[in-house]
């Protein structure tokens, strides 16, 4: 029996999924879930086969929610995403269902499912759909601190570090750590609030207390809270043109 579980924050888009599900035989449902984070304890604890995810809900987005798990099952995204975005999902190898979902795509699902089941759905694949669909400027950034889930604005973020495949999200709360690329956080953060000065550091340019010339057209920048950055060449003219200098 595959296990599926149904995660959307609109109960009519739930029914009408389960109502679809009763046909097929082979597919139970085992747990419900209003937003994401129910969603990701539900996955947690029952380690389905099968997930419909819908991506645009309050409190944890569908992607957040996948940031945080440690194992993937297999995700069939419902999604009211206008068709800019979709061609990010015919591309990859995760399965989508427009809203309104008809029974006819639906099947289709299904079957796409069916013929992946038992091969691994991997975190990269989420992770660059992810990046090709979501085209605003990041918010927050969700990360997993022990077992806790936390939402970091990015008003509070000090300045982002590159550490190995993780990246130091320095906060004035601390340092938390993100399976994530700088690339991806500096095509997502405000280019006017964050600056990408070196390629292992990104700026909020407002906690810049002052900047230090060093050798080879090189500098140092020093935060308001004491740490200190690198600055390349090419990072020194970014952050003049930001800030005006």
């Amino acid at each position: 029996m595959i296990k599926a579980i149904i995660i959307d924050d609109e109960p009519l888009a739930r029914m009408i999924i389960q109502g679809y599900l009763q046909n097929e035989g082979d597919i139970q449902v085992i747990a419900e879930c209003g937003d994401g984070f129910e969603g990701a304890k539900a996955i947690q604890q029952h380690r389905p086969d099968l997930v419909f995810l819908d991506i645009q809900m309050p409190k944890l987005t569908g992607f957040e929610m996948l940031e945080i798990l440690d194992e993937l099952p297999h995700i069939i995204f419902t999604t009211a995403f206008e068709e800019f975005a979709i061609k990010a999902f015919e591309k990859s190898a995760v399965d989508y269902l427009l809203k309104p979902i008809s029974e006819d795509r639906f099947k289709l699902a299904l079957q796409k499912f069916r013929n992946a089941h038992g091969t691994a759905q991997t975190q990269k694949t989420i992770k660059n759909l992810q990046e090709e669909v979501e085209e605003e400027i990041l918010e927050r950034i969700v990360v997993k601190n022990g077992t806790q889930i936390k939402l970091i604005p990015v008003q509070q973020v000090i300045y982002l570090e590159a550490y190995d495949d993780y990246v130091k999200i320095h906060t004035k709360e601390g340092m938390f750590l993100k399976n994530k690329t700088m690339s991806s956080f500096e095509k997502q953060l405000d280019s006017k609030q964050f600056v990408r000065v070196h390629r292992s550091f990104i700026i909020k340019v407002d906690q810049l207390a002052k900047i230090e010339p060093m050798e080879k057209e090189s500098y140092r920048g020093i935060l308001l809270n004491g740490d200190k950055v690198n600055i390349s060449k090419s990072g020194y003219a970014r952050l003049k043109q930001t800030i005006g200098l």
